[in-house]
C-alpha cells in the first residue's frame, strides 16, 4: 500500500509539474480549467495504478521451476506498468511496430536444403565481439521464431537479438519457408503444426556447435510451433529450455476471436492479405497445384486455411488441421522448461483459451499471465521505444537458463 501511495504521489506531482510549466493558465480562464484538468489526471492515474498497474499471474507445474523462476527472473514477481496512454489491448497491438525502435543488426545468411528440395533461410547474428564467450564453440546459441508473416526484421525479434548482443550470446532467427525473399523451391510454405523444418534447423544448429548450449523462443504463430515440437519430441531434443510469447493455445478459439467484427476489421484482413501477398509473389510455383484465385478471393484467415494452408498439409478438413495445430492438446508431453507469456487481454489468444489447468499438471511448464499487454505488445514506460516488459522476460530467463540451467535437471 505503501508503494502504492508513493507510486500515485510521484504521478501527480510529475503532472502537476507538467502542466504549470507547460499549460498557459489565461486558457483556462480563472484556472478552473487547469484544477479540472489536474482533477481528472490524478483521477486517471488513480485509477491507473489500482486497476491496470499489477502483478502478473504466474502458474507453474512444480514447485522447482516456480523457486528458480522467483530466484533468477525478478520480472515475473514485479508489478507490471502498462505505458499509461496506450494500456489497451488492441492499442498495443498496432502501436508496438511503430512505436518501439529496430536496432540495428547485420545478419549473416545461410540458406539449407530440406529433404523434400525445398530451402529455408537462416539469418544469423554470429556475435564476434562476444565477451563473456570469446570462443565460438561454446558461445550460446539462441534459435528465435517469428510469427505468422514475420521475419528476422520484425522489432521484436530485433529487441531479443539485441538483448542477447548484451549477454554475449549468438542468435539463429528461423525464417517460415518463403516469407523473407528467398526463392520457394517447392509447393510448401509453413504451418503451426508441421514441425519438420524446425527440428531440421535444430538438428543443424547442434551439429554446428555440439558444445554450445542452444535454447529457443518463439513469438506468436513461432511459440506455437515450439510448443508442438516439445510435445512430440520429449525429452528428445538438444533444447535446454524454451521461452514462448503471445502464443494460441487453442487454434479454434484464436479464430472464433479474430473473427468478431472489430478484430476482423483491425487484424483478421490484414494478416490474411499478407498471408496472400506471399502466396502471390510465388504463385508459379503454387497454381500448378492450388486455385490460386480462389485462395486471393479468402476474407479471413479461417478462409485461407481452408482453402491452401491444410490442403497443402493433408489433412482431410480445417478441422483437422486447426486440432494438430493447437498447442494445448500436447503441453503434458513437454519434458524441457518452458516459460510461457500470454496478456489476458490479448484478442489472438483469449484469456479463457490459456491453458492454465493444462501447465498445472507439467513441473516442465510455467505461465505468466498479465492483464495488459495485448498481442505481443507489453510496453511499458512512458516511451517505450528501447525496451518492453517482454524483452525483459526474455533477458532474465535466457540468462536463467543458459548460466543457471543446472537447477533445471529432472523438473
Amino acid at each position: 500500500m505503501i508503494s502504492l501511495e508513493l507510486n500515485f504521489n510521484v504521478l501527480t506531482r510529475d503532472l502537476s509539474h507538467y502542466l504549470e510549466n507547460q499549460v498557459k493558465v489565461g486558457l483556462f480562464g480563472s484556472g478552473v480549467g487547469l484544477s479540472l484538468v489536474l482533477g481528472f489526471s490524478a483521477a486517471y492515474a488513480c485509477y491507473y495504478l489500482i486497476s491496470v498497474a499489477k502483478k502478473p499471474k504466474l502458474v507453474v507445474g512444480g514447485e522447482k521451476f516456480n523457486t528458480f523462476l522467483k530466484e533468477q527472473c525478478p520480472v515475473v514477481s514485479e508489478t507490471y506498468y502498462p505505458t499509461f496512454w496506450c494500456w489497451e489491448s488492441r492499442v498495443q497491438t498496432l502501436l508496438r511496430p511503430f512505436v518501439t525502435a529496430k536496432p540495428g543488426v547485420s545478419y549473416r545468411n545461410e540458406l539449407i536444403r530440406a529433404p523434400d528440395g525445398g530451402q529455408i533461410s537462416l539469418d544469423w547474428f554470429d556475435n564476434d565481439e562476444s565477451g563473456p564467450y570469446p570462443d565460438t564453440s561454446v558461445r550460446p546459441t539462441i534459435l528465435l521464431l517469428p510469427g505468422l508473416t514475420g521475419t528476422s526484421r520484425e522489432s521484436y525479434i530485433l529487441h531479443m537479438v539485441q538483448q542477447c548482443r548484451d549477454l554475449g550470446y549468438r542468435c539463429v532467427v528461423f525464417n517460415n519457408r518463403g516469407v523473407s525473399g528467398e526463392k520457394l523451391l517447392t509447393p510448401r510454405t509453413y504451418c503451426a503444426a508441421n514441425t519438420e523444418d524446425l527440428e531440421m534447423v535444430i538438428g543443424h544448429l547442434h551439429r554446428l556447435h555440439e558444445n554450445a548450449p542452444i535454447m529457443a523462443a518463439g513469438v506468436s504463430m513461432g511459440g506455437m510451433m515450439l510448443a508442438n515440437y516439445l510435445g512430440r519430441k520429449g525429452r528428445e531434443t538438444c533444447l535446454k529450455g524454451v521461452v514462448v510469447f503471445s502464443a494460441g493455445w487453442d487454434v479454434f478459439e484464436c479464430t472464433a476471436s479474430l473473427e468478431k467484427p472489430l478484430d476482423r476489421f483491425l487484424f483478421n484482413s490484414y494478416l490474411t492479405s499478407c498471408l496472400q501477398a506471399s502466396v502471390d509473389r510465388h504463385r508459379p510455383v503454387f497454381e500448378k497445384h492450388y486455385d490460386i484465385d480462389h485462395v486471393m478471393r479468402a476474407k479471413t484467415i479461417r478462409e485461407f486455411d481452408e482453402r491452401f494452408t491444410s490442403r497443402m498439409f493433408g489433412y482431410p478438413t480445417n478441422d483437422d488441421y486447426y486440432r494438430d495445430a493447437s498447442p494445448i492438446h500436447r503441453l503434458k508431453s513437454v519434458q524441457v522448461p518452458m516459460l510461457c507469456l500470454n496478456a489476458a487481454d490479448d484478442v489472438f489468444s483469449p484469456n479463457h483459451a490459456i491453458p492454465v489447468e493444462a501447465v498445472k499438471q507439467n513441473p516442465n511448464l510455467a505461465l505468466l499471465i498479465t492483464c495488459h499487454g495485448g498481442h505481443i505488445g507489453f510496453l511499458e514506460g512512458m516511451w517505450p521505444r528501447q525496451s518492453t516488459y517482454m524483452d525483459r522476460v526474455f533477458r532474465q530467463f535466457a540468462k536463467a537458463v543458459v548460466e543457471h540451467g543446472g537447477n533445471l535437471r529432472d523438473l
